[in-house]
């Protein structure tokens, strides 16, 4: 008969979410993740596999977590500009503000860590920018045969500048101590849905 776990596995799973979050992958160690969710070291490779196994579903877990918040965000009834205006106002307000600047967005973070030579963060990171950019696409579309949004522009390009910028606020806000650099790009992105 095998051993009961004498940890919660969900829990401990969300605890490395957190400190990979904070730290990033490179700089979070097996040791570093021992101590922190104070589970020994055979029941973490038992339990999630290696270091790189556990970090992976941390991130499926977080984008799991993020993806109903866009869909709420996007797909409401009525007008969709102003959430689509709200939407980018919110990833520069997060951006810039200390509480979420420091550890910035685990996707983003991810993408310039691991993605450019690592294949399943990478796979990982192109479908949570996917659901983002269709999620966009699919908002912009919906504007535009409302009316909110000029017969001649195009909801998928429009939806990819937007992207790009989310993305390009994510990484500049991170890195930069001047929040009018964050603010005043996301309003001039804004000003391509008028």
């Amino acid at each position: 008969m095998g051993r009961t776990k004498e940890f919660d596995p969900d829990a401990a799973l969300q605890s490395a979410l957190e400190l990979f979050w904070r730290r990033g992958y490179e700089a979070t160690s097996m040791a570093d993740l021992v101590e922190h969710l104070g589970i020994g070291k055979a029941s973490l490779y038992a339990t999630f596999g290696s270091k790189h196994e556990l970090y992976l579903r941390a991130l499926d877990r977080y984008g799991q977590a993020q993806k109903p918040v866009l869909v709420r965000e996007l797909s409401a009834p009525g007008p969709v500009l102003p959430a689509v205006r709200g939407l980018v106002r919110r990833f520069a307000a997060e951006a810039t503000t200390a509480a979420t600047r420091e550890q910035g967005c685990l996707v983003t973070n991810t993408a310039v860590e691991l993605a450019p030579h690592d294949r399943e963060a990478a796979r990982r990171v192109e479908q949570s920018w996917d659901t983002i950019e269709t999620l966009l696409h699919s908002a912009l579309t919906r504007a535009r045969a409302q009316g909110e949004l000029a017969a001649d522009r195009d909801p998928l390009a429009l939806a990819r500048t937007l992207f790009v910028l989310l993305q390009g606020l994510r990484v500049v806000g991170k890195a930069s101590a001047d929040p009018a650099r964050v603010r005043d790009a996301a309003e001039q992105a804004l000003a391509l849905l008028d």
